[in-house]
């Protein structure tokens, strides 16, 4: 049986994991909720400030990619 099961093992090593669930948030959901002052926080808001936030990062990519730089600057916001 011992043989059997380190097939088995070797097999699923090889296969790729699929993803469930939502998207990975980039923010920290304890930080936002930390700064927030006297509202409470919802889920929505959550996914609505990491999306934001991926927006922010994929401009500032295109910027500094069209001014030929690889490295992104407090600038490119």
């Amino acid at each position: 049986m011992a043989a059997r099961k380190t097939k088995k093992k070797a097999k699923k090593a090889g296969r790729p994991k699929a993803k469930k669930g939502p998207v990975e948030l980039l923010i920290s959901k304890s930080r936002v909720k930390a700064a927030v002052q006297e509202c409470n926080v919802s889920k929505e808001f959550y996914e609505a400030v990491d999306a934001k936030v991926r927006e922010l990062i994929a401009q500032a990519e295109e910027r500094a990619l069209g001014n030929k730089r690889k490295t992104l600057r407090p600038w490119d916001l």
